[in-house]
């Protein structure tokens, strides 16, 4: 990948619709539209036009008329990769897209590799390493805390204190340089005490940022839940209402779901990857066999088990085992069928088993707003807020941190044992890079491209 040449992409999903982006970046970009584009009637030298500008007009191939377009026009370093940018707003279908692309490809550019976009606003200095992933996470969120959590992190939340506890280690590592190289003018005395201080207060702070990874995971990700419960007792009929379409077959017949099937579905603004499973049951039928060996494996990974309790149907054997896979779980049971007579007594079954009930009918869709506070209360203490909070949500981001807490941690041990004060600056610069990391400040090249790696075309 070389960072000199101009390159360009398609920036927008390669589907028919009503607009297509086709973006160029690099010193050669306004040479390039140059040469593809004119204006209406011919008069206007797009080279010339002010930065930041947008204007109608055609792209050609010599003199074939390709498509009618907006050119947005964009000088560096006010863009988003820092350098000469043009987009190029074509109709958006595919072969038009194409087209327009093959043109910009044909005149000086190359195609861009995917997230070179990005990686060069990260080497131009535009955005920090976190700021770059956050927009992955920005195009990937599943619901509107994931998209708020990214767009924190995308406007510098993570940056801002990650920077302030680098800065407040950078400067005890300067201070013990400098008093170990001029002891006559920069005494010691005193200065452990003064040390174990400021790495309480700090790893104090870091600890708070580790602390949110859970939330965080589960923002970005949805909360993994698995569907349990007898054959019968509803958990299609629950999975069909939860994601508004007919996904899971649906009959009278018992054991009708023998495989794994997984929906996202976002309620209340959080996501659940929901596995609805097969009915747990004792059974002689092979394939049934595997699929209820599924399902209880499955249970056991998951973040919330949901369990189904046909309440038209007195609880037995089968039921009870079900209920022994809750324990130690965060799970809610379902006391579904509440159209229909009860079997179950419901206060008996609140007295029986430790995990919240809930009455609902999946087949008249009610109950869900006291299981979307149930799972609220569970996972986020009863509500989600945002303001200038920040979500871990970055496994490469967590492992950093836990590096630059154990760091610290080393400091202590240091400290206490009264090792000499070159030993502590050791382990203090571990913590700083540690750090640095989260930022893009002490990565290699190779990891960097890793990262941009995963991004989509076009970004």
């Amino acid at each position: 990948m070389n960072m000199e040449d101009t390159i360009a992409a398609i920036s927008t999903a390669m589907t028919p619709s009503g607009i297509g982006i086709v973006r160029i970046s690099g010193s050669k970009a306004l040479d390039i539209i140059a040469q593809v584009y004119r204006s209406k009637g011919g008069r206007k030298k797009i080279r010339e036009v002010p930065t930041h500008t947008i204007h109608y007009g055609y792209i050609y191939d010599d003199e074939e008329l390709i498509d009618e377009v907006l050119v947005m026009v964009m000088h560096g370093p006010r863009t988003y990769t820092g350098e000469d940018t043009v987009e190029i707003d074509c109709h958006g279908g595919i072969y038009a897209m194409q087209r327009v692309l093959d043109v910009v490809l044909h005149h000086g550019a190359r195609i861009a590799e995917p997230g070179e976009f990005t990686k060069r606003a990260f080497l131009n200095g535009k955005m920090d390493l976190s700021q770059a992933e956050a927009v992955m996470d920005v195009i990937q969120s599943k619901n509107q805390y994931a998209l708020k959590s990214s767009m924190n992190q995308l406007k510098g939340s993570l940056q801002r204190p990650v920077e302030e506890i680098r800065e407040s280690l950078l400067y005890e590592i300067a201070y013990i340089e400098s008093a170990l190289d001029d002891p006559e003018h920069i005494s010691l005395d005193g200065y452990k005490d003064r040390l174990e201080q400021k790495l309480l207060k700090q790893k104090q702070r870091i600890r708070q940022l580790l602390d949110t990874a859970s939330d965080g995971k589960i923002l970005q990700e949805g909360i993994k839940t698995v569907i349990i419960g007898k054959p019968n007792a509803g958990k299609s009929s629950l999975l069909n209402f939860l994601t508004g379409e007919n996904r899971a077959i649906v009959t009278e017949v018992e054991g009708t779901t023998r495989d794994i099937l997984e929906e996202y579905v976002s309620l209340g603004g959080i996501t659940l990857k929901i596995v609805d499973t097969a009915g747990i049951r004792s059974t002689e039928d092979i394939v049934e066999k595997i699929g209820v060996k599924r399902a209880i494996e499955n249970a056991k990974d998951a973040d919330l088990i949901l369990c189904v309790l046909d309440s038209s149907k007195p609880l037995d054997d089968n039921d009870r085992e079900i209920m022994r896979l809750l324990e130690g779980r965060k799970a809610i049971v379902l006391y579904n069928k509440t159209d229909l007579a009860p079997e179950i007594e419901l206060i008996a079954l609140e007295r029986e088993i430790c995990h919240p009930v809930i009455p609902i009918s999946a087949k008249e869709e009610q109950g869900m707003e006291a299981l979307i506070q149930n799972i609220k209360d569970m996972f986020f203490k009863g509500e989600i807020h945002f303001n200038d909070e920040v979500y871990i949500t970055n496994a490469r981001h967590r492992a950093a941190l836990e590096e630059a807490y154990d760091s610290l941690t080393q400091v202590q041990s240091s400290l206490e044992m009264g090792m000499p004060e070159d030993f502590l600056s050791i382990d203090l610069m571990g913590a700083y890079e540690a750090l640095g990391r989260i930022l893009g400040k002490s990565v290699g090249e190779d990891l960097v491209n890793e990262i941009f790696s995963k991004f989509c075309m076009g970004k």
